[in-house]
């Protein structure tokens, strides 16, 4: 739907009851402060990302399966495993979701290895909420694997995940680069895996054969087809996983040493200029496995470093009063460029200083990490100099959009003496953005045109994350970004985005987040894209979504929206209330171009009330040993949530600055 080309325009303001000014600036000042206080001395902010205990649950299985790390580090994160545990014996994904099959086996699982015997109340509650919800066999392929390296599962029995594929050339239709990046480093050491299947015999005692409903001698293991519909792309890749493993059964494997071959060298080439395969948890976890399996000693050089990777990740938790014993847990990646970017933003829109030493610092910190060499990105976007930015301390293979465009948009917050430096760093960034946008106008965040819905019918794609799409969250924040540089709707490239989102809007106003928690997240992205580019604020589809987070507006005033809106969207914008969801509704609201509703001034009020002495805001649930981060980042959509310890400083700020400029300009 076209809407019209005119610059926004504000309704004249009517009285109200607005926060009083100088208390919104004090708490500015104080948020800034504190985000300043943990700025690292080279530049940098990284908070913790945190995730479920299916971290922690892994950890000991590999170091079980390789016998390897540190007895101590794993009753610590063991530790750290039954602190999440529900009252129904079950393991949630998000804090005050339902159970997950897979995190539970996998915990149970932890548990045992560990040495607990299964007449623990702890593991009692667990089998029974596990018996009564399928069992092992409901769980998905990937721990399917891993259980089988310990001898829990037939490798026989789950889906074959073949390193023939890839053998594929870039140009056939099923190729590694028509699935998203992060599968893609996660399945590639997991096909050398599947190939090689390990197996290490554990006690008896630790096994899992309770948790088959029915014993595991009686458990019908095979994948099963749809019988009322035969003729189907899922059911056509079950067959062909049926015929692989007959393949598979009889040794005819002629490609096998050829692909073994290819798969390790393209692993290892990954290892390069990164800080572990992807520097994501899953498949860094996946490569020292898989390295083992190709033969690599324990002492060789790239175990040792693929280790050393890994072990980074981890947070040593020393006992408090408030947790008397000392834990171990997991994080899922490190988030230093994405913190730093979105921290720097905040702070200059805050009235930081453009030549503010301490922002200078952090953005030739930010600069240091430009992407110049060639990833994975280039098999679909061949003729584009490489620009842009990932997410890690050290990713050269995946920059992403998102990242990308968030840099470019603190960049514009600082005069850096070395201006022209900067200035060609940023173009080439841009240029690398437009050659990356998708033929329906918007951006994914890794690849091009990463849309080809038939690779979610495969059988191994249960971890429902095997594409990377565009999304209008990250369109979004690119269209802020281009519009702070200069760009405008006269542009084609601008227009097609913006065509694209209006395409995508939900019939109740809202937009779908993929990358934050949930609705809330997309539509103050998107409010905020239209708001730069100069769309009036009184277009219909604008003032909807307005309405669309008036309505969904929590009684104290704050707004917040839980995990569980992925798999109900009918729940979209429900759930308590928290820092950063609450920051993100303001800023839809400023965007749309309401400084002057009930629901704003509400809004503000509760976010004055609950900032901290120390300038920062609480973003977590329980008290003592169940204190738990609420989940506002998504890492996959229903499976896998995210929290980032800094969204709830940053966002506030940003918010209480926007909404105090709103005033200032509308006195």
């Amino acid at each position: 739907m076209e809407i019209s080309k005119t610059k926004t325009q504000r309704a004249p303001r009517f009285g109200r009851l607005d926060a009083d000014l100088s208390l919104v600036e004090s708490a500015i000042g104080r948020a800034r402060d504190h985000i300043l206080s943990q700025q690292d001395p080279e530049g940098f902010w990284c908070g913790e990302l945190e995730a479920d205990s299916m971290l922690e649950a892994d950890y000991i299985f590999l170091h079980t399966l390789l016998e390897s790390g540190d007895a101590g580090r794993m009753r610590r994160a063991l530790t750290e495993i039954l602190r999440y545990q529900n009252e129904d014996g079950s393991w949630s994904i998000y804090p005050g979701g339902p159970g997950n099959i897979s995190l539970a086996v996998k915990c149970y699982f932890a548990c045992k290895l560990q040495g607990m015997s299964p007449e623990d109340p702890v593991l009692s509650r667990a089998r029974e909420w596990i018996l009564a919800n399928g069992g092992v066999v409901a769980c998905n392929t990937f721990t399917k694997i891993y259980l089988c390296a310990l001898g829990q599962y037939d490798y026989d029995a789950v889906p074959a995940i073949p390193p023939e594929i890839v053998l594929a050339p870039n140009w056939f239709y099923f190729n590694i680069y028509e699935i998203s990046s992060w599968s893609r480093s996660i399945l590639v050491p997991l096909s050398i895996i599947y190939a090689k299947k390990p197996f290490k015999k554990i006690p008896a005692e630790q096994g899992i054969d309770e948790l088959f409903v029915g014993g595991r001698e009686n458990a019908n293991l095979r994948l099963r087809m749809d019988r009322k519909n035969l003729i189907c792309w899922r059911n056509f890749f079950l067959m062909a996983d049926r015929a692989f493993h007959w393949v598979e059964a009889v040794y005819i494997r002629p490609l096998r040493k050829l692909a073994l071959r290819k798969a390790e060298k393209w692993m290892l080439a990954r290892f390069e200029m990164t800080d572990g395969l992807g520097a994501i948890y899953p498949a860094m976890l996946n490569a020292i496995v898989a390295l083992r399996c190709l033969g690599y000693s324990d002492d060789d050089p790239q175990v040792i470093r693929a280790r050393d990777e890994f072990e980074k990740l981890g947070i040593e938790q020393p006992a408090t009063p408030e947790m008397p014993e000392p834990t171990f847990r997991m994080q899922p990646a490190v988030s230093p460029v994405w913190d730093t970017a979105q921290a720097v933003y905040a702070l200059g829109e805050a009235g930081v200083l453009r030549t503010d030493p301490r922002l200078i610092r952090a953005v030739d910190w930010m600069l240091a990490k430009e992407v110049r060499h060639k990833g994975d990105w280039a098999v679909k976007v061949r003729n584009a100099e490489p620009g842009g930015w990932y997410f890690e301390f050290n990713n050269e293979f995946y920059p992403d959009t998102d990242d990308t465009a968030q840099v470019l948009l603190s960049l514009s917050k600082v005069e850096n003496p070395r201006e022209r430096y900067q200035y060609d760093v940023a173009q080439r960034a841009i240029s690398w953005l437009f050659a990356m946008q998708c033929k329906n106008g918007g951006w994914g965040s890794f690849d091009k045109d990463n849309t080809k819905m038939i690779f979610q019918y495969i059988p191994f794609a249960d971890h429902n994350a095997m594409l990377d799409p565009p999304t209008v969250d990250i369109t979004g924040r690119i269209l802020e970004m281009l519009a702070t540089y200069g760009y405008t709707r006269a542009d084609k490239r601008v227009e097609k985005a913006i065509q694209f989102i209006l395409r995508e809007q939900q019939p109740d106003g809202s937009w779908f987040g993929r990358w934050g928690v949930n609705y809330l997240y997309g539509t103050f992205l998107v409010l905020r894209g239209l708001e730069a580019m100069g769309i009036w604020n009184h277009e219909p589809q604008i003032q909807q979504a307005a309405e669309w987070i008036r309505m969904v507006q929590n009684a104290d005033g704050g707004w917040g929206e839980r995990c569980h809106s992925y798999d109900d969207p009918n729940t979209r914008g429900i759930g308590p209330s928290t820092p950063s969801q609450t920051a993100w509704a303001l800023l839809g609201l400023l965007a749309a171009g309401d400084d002057r509703s009930d629901s704003v001034a509400k809004g503000i009020r509760w976010m004055l009330e609950r900032q901290k002495a120390d300038g920062s805001w609480n973003e977590s649930t329980g008290e003592g040993a169940t204190k738990q981060a609420l989940y506002t980042g998504t890492g996959f959509p229903r499976v896998f949530y995210l929290a980032y310890h800094m969204y709830r400083n940053y966002f506030p700020l940003l918010a209480l600055t926007t909404y105090k400029r709103a005033m200032e300009s509308a006195a």
